[in-house]
């Protein structure tokens, strides 16, 4: 713990000689419960750019037609014996 407490550079408060864990973890809750937020609030924008970014791709691929229609070609033996 008191390895923890100096890597972050946490000194004691007035009046005290070390860190207490009270201390040392309020501040880790405050900050742990705020990158959580900012975590959910982050992971939901980018949902929802997948999202749009998929919408997109699905319009422009029904916009396309998956075959294409070719003229029918007068070959047949109805158009030979009407061309007569």
């Amino acid at each position: 713990f008191l390895e923890t407490t100096a890597y972050f550079c946490m000194k004691p408060k007035m009046g005290e000689k070390e860190v207490s864990p009270h201390s040392f973890f309020s501040i880790w809750h405050e900050f742990s419960s705020d990158f959580k937020d900012f975590w959910k609030k982050e992971n939901k924008l980018i949902l929802q750019e997948r999202v749009k970014e998929a919408e997109e791709v699905c319009r422009q691929k029904k916009g396309k037609s998956l075959y294409n229609i070719r003229p029918k070609h007068d070959s047949g033996i109805v158009s030979k014996n009407y061309s007569n």
